[in-house]
């Protein structure tokens, strides 16, 4: 048998990650015509359609699901033993960091975080993107760096992870609030008027789960999208928050915060980033400086 192309597995990687023709071609700088005639040579070399047409788009075969994270391995690991190996001179490196993270990641990590890498890393800049939903092209893409986030099933098998700290929720309420005096009970926190958060706009989560063993319901009378916003408007009012400790210390200046009064479990909040970025040793730097500040 003939020895096969292994440059063909950087084009299936791609295929496989885009799910287009026209968009694996612009990622590879190919033209359609060629990355059609590379996706025919797929088909021949692995026996199997690999991507087939569905209504106006391409959907991936069963045998490309189940190649999809080897062949992603499989590139990354040979992008790795080709890769110079590079001393990292920190004081010589210019370069930006794109980090994509929740309201309140900024405001209490960002300062430390930046004043460390201007002292080491005087010409590395970082860029800091709000984090509106769990879907990973970034990181795959390469336009963002690292991530901060919870685990999930949304989140994609492919990345790597590592946890950051432990946070927990609260309950928070401006100064002077009725709650601000006397015991918090789950009748009184339930009885109170609520600001949900949730950037899909979903209403009920686990706190409610919690309330509904004391048989209380809380009314939530508004939804907002982030941390910041729940925060402003329960400073403006006698609306009641419930936000995660440690990522909104900044955000609290000034008001009354209290532990809930239902048992909750703690969440971990990880850094994630792409497996391409593992050998990096500029990106292993910044990974170990953000660890550093959030464990302070």
């Amino acid at each position: 048998m003939p020895r096969p192309d292994l440059n063909l597995l950087v084009t299936l990687d791609v295929l496989l990650s885009e799910g287009s023709v026209a968009r694996a071609a612009r990622r590879l700088r190919l033209s359609p015509s060629a990355m059609s005639r590379a996706l025919a040579r797929l088909r021949e070399t692995t026996g199997d359609p690999l991507l087939v047409r569905a209504s106006r788009g391409l959907v991936p075969t069963p045998r490309a699901l189940e190649l999809c994270e080897r062949v992603s391995q499989l590139v990354q690991e040979a992008e790795t033993v080709l890769r110079p190996a590079e001393k990292l001179n920190l004081k010589q490196l210019v370069r930006t960091f794109t980090l994509r993270t929740r309201e309140g990641f900024v405001e209490n990590f960002g300062p430390d975080l930046i004043a460390r890498v201007s002292k080491e890393a005087p010409g590395v800049r970082l860029s800091f993107v709000q984090k509106t939903s769990k879907d990973s092209t970034s990181l795959r893409d390469g336009s963002v760096d690292l991530e901060t986030g919870v685990l999930g099933k949304s989140t994609s098998p492919e990345l790597r992870a590592q946890g950051l700290f432990r946070d927990r929720y609260i309950g928070v309420v401006r100064k002077g609030h009725a709650l601000s005096q006397g015991e918090i009970t789950p009748s009184r926190y339930a009885a109170g008027k609520h600001i949900g958060v949730s950037p899909r706009d979903i209403d009920k989560g686990a706190i409610d789960e919690a309330l509904k063993s004391f048989g209380l319901e809380r009314e939530i009378v508004t939804i907002v999208g982030g941390f910041s916003a729940v925060l402003a408007l329960a400073r403006a009012s006698d609306l009641i928050a419930s936000v995660p400790e440690r990522h909104t210390g900044a955000l609290r200046t000034g008001m009354f915060s209290f532990p809930l009064p239902v048992a909750m479990p703690e969440v971990t909040i990880s850094l994630l980033w792409h497996p391409r970025q593992d050998a990096d040793p500029a990106h292993r730097w910044l990974r170990a400086c953000v660890r550093d500040v959030c464990a302070e």
